[in-house]
């Protein structure tokens, strides 16, 4: 039996099928390739690290309770502004952006807006997205 002989005969028992068979045996294959891939995905949802929300410290006393200040709290000495600087350096950073979280806390120059920050010759940082 060759190629055109074997091509010959699927053609023919694919003509013998009707069309309602032909969509009863696609409908079978896809639903089982569904069903795999729904437990495929399953398999990685079971994997996955549970999501947690984590605030800085200074957000954490300063803005999330501001309004209730349990008693005995209070809020980090380092939130004096919004922008923080380095006695040492020429740029301000936002806290959480890496060059600001690098400066010594002993090092920390504290503005309360980038006009202020500008005033005392400090430039923004390149890498602090956001700053200008």
């Amino acid at each position: 039996m060759n190629i055109a002989e074997l091509y010959r005969k699927s053609k023919q028992k694919l003509d013998d099928l009707s069309k309602s068979e032909l969509y009863t045996i696609a409908l079978i294959i896809f639903i089982g390739f569904a069903g795999f891939g729904l437990g495929r995905l399953s398999l990685i949802e079971d994997s996955r690290e549970a999501v947690r929300i984590e605030y800085p410290e200074y957000l954490s006393a300063s803005v999330l309770n501001s309004n209730k200040n349990p008693a005995g709290a209070t809020a980090p000495a380092e939130t004096q502004g919004l922008l923080v600087a380095s006695k040492n350096g020429s740029k301000y950073h936002y806290p959480w952006c890496s060059g600001g979280k690098r400066i010594a806390e002993k090092n920390k120059i504290w503005f309360d807006s980038t006009a202020e920050a500008r005033k005392a010759g400090y430039t923004p940082a390149g890498n602090c997205k956001g700053l200008k």
